[in-house]
């Protein structure tokens, strides 16, 4: 099966609003098999709407269309349907009924211009949507069929799972044809050097079902498997553990909801420890992205944010006379802000950050993106220090300096756990 989708909504041509619902659509294709061979964007056009309809049902099996059914004059979907495929529209009073109950349920009065919503095309399946007053609808045209979905993301999300997989799983045949995809997350190593790490995989396994994605601190490898789901799972199982080997303990999960603010607070509760942060050039991110998880209060007990000299000293400990005489952005200043937060607020870990995330305030010995991360651990002398310079704008260094500081902590809460073991 052959498939395109199309988004409605003149605000997704311009630069505020993403199409993230085609990125949704796509997702639950590709499970049981579906080619999808074109996404469109179309602005709240009737006319162009309905001609890239028309030439849609001509040339796949599948047309997936998300936005333009709400209430107001601008949401042309129905009436481009109509006028595509020469169907009438009647008006649904059951669905009208059902809008008053639900308008009600919020202590308010149905608007008249919601009637427009319960307009069901001639020959079409109506699909129901418990998150939202504006149905769906699914309807044959020659060989094609025409799924129509709001664009409210959370209403489409439940929509997909109650109308749309249900009617691929049936229409594959259990979807043993499909596509899976296991991603391996991968952090603070440049994409280069997880691309020469990774490199004896695409020999066993074949160039075209790896790929490698790269963000600011973290490179994703996404592997892809067809077959049955029993297929599918095995040799997914089989790539990922050959990635994560040859990553060489950078691949922090094999999860894609995982985040490794989440993966760390795990160990960290695993292991029954706690951190605390101390951060300048960051401005508390670090703090921001630990507590980001639910219950993160078993191990976060807090964070400084030290961004003068005098609060270096006043909060961390830091004497004035190692600031005077290395810097404010130097080793000996971020261990000593780490061990000074550690002890003084009696956490096991202390995460320290200082260094220049820019746009100014580099010098030719310390350029911006100079930063310095430090961890002290359980153990009195038992602090890491790395010194890096991170490429990019004030936000990409920042993001960057916030993943590796998270990341030294993972690695040893892994190292403590496997000298344990």
């Amino acid at each position: 099966m052959r498939a395109v989708i199309i988004a409605v909504g003149s605000e997704l041509l311009g630069t505020r609003r993403l199409d993230t619902n085609s990125l949704r659509l796509t997702a639950s294709l590709e499970p049981y098999g579906v080619e999808l061979t074109a996404k469109s964007v179309i602005g709240d056009d009737e006319a162009e709407l309905a001609r890239t309809l028309a030439r849609s049902v001509d040339e796949v099996e599948l047309v997936l269309v998300t936005g333009g059914l709400g209430p107001t004059a601008d949401d042309v979907t129905r009436a481009a349907v109509s006028r595509a495929f020469d169907r009438g529209v009647q008006v649904d009073e059951e669905l009208v009924e059902h809008m008053r109950r639900l308008f009600a349920s919020f202590g308010r009065d149905m608007p008249g211009v919601n009637r427009r919503q319960a307009e069901v095309i001639d020959g079409a399946v109506v699909l129901s949507n418990s998150r939202g007053t504006a149905p769906g609808q699914r309807l044959a045209v020659g060989g094609a069929s025409v799924f129509l979905f709001p664009g409210v993301p959370r209403e489409l999300e439940k929509m997909i799972e109650t109308h749309l997989e249900p009617w691929l799983q049936e229409q594959s045949g259990g979807g043993d044809r499909g596509l899976e995809r296991q991603v391996v997350k991968i952090a603070s190593l440049p994409e280069s050097t997880v691309e020469e790490r990774i490199a004896p995989a695409y020999e066993r396994f074949g160039r075209e079902r790896i790929s490698v994605l790269a963000s600011p601190g973290e490179v994703k490898v996404w592997l892809a498997a067809r077959g049955s789901e029993a297929e599918r799972r095995a040799e997914l199982e089989e790539m990922s553990r050959a990635i994560v080997e040859l990553a060489g303990g950078a691949a922090y999960t094999t999860d894609q909801n995982a985040t490794l603010e989440s993966v760390v607070g795990a160990l960290l509760s695993e292991a029954g420890r706690t951190v605390t942060t101390a951060e300048s050039c960051t401005g508390g991110l670090v703090a921001e992205r630990l507590t980001r998880v639910p219950g993160s209060s078993v191990y976060f007990l807090g964070g400084v944010v030290s961004y003068t000299n005098e609060l270096k000293t006043r909060l961390l400990g830091v004497s004035a006379e190692l600031i005077q005489a290395h810097g404010a952005v130097s080793e000996p200043v971020a261990r000593a802000m780490a061990a000074g937060v550690r002890s003084r607020y009696g956490s096991d870990y202390g995460i320290a950050i200082t260094g220049v995330a820019g746009p100014g305030g580099g010098s030719e010995e310390k350029p911006v993106g100079t930063v310095h991360v430090a961890v002290a651990g359980p153990g009195e002398q038992d602090v890491e220090h790395r010194k890096v310079r991170f490429p990019g704008d004030r936000e990409r260094v920042r993001q960057q300096t916030s993943q590796l500081a998270l990341e030294l902590v993972r690695r040893d809460l892994v190292r403590r756990d496997l000298v344990a073991d």
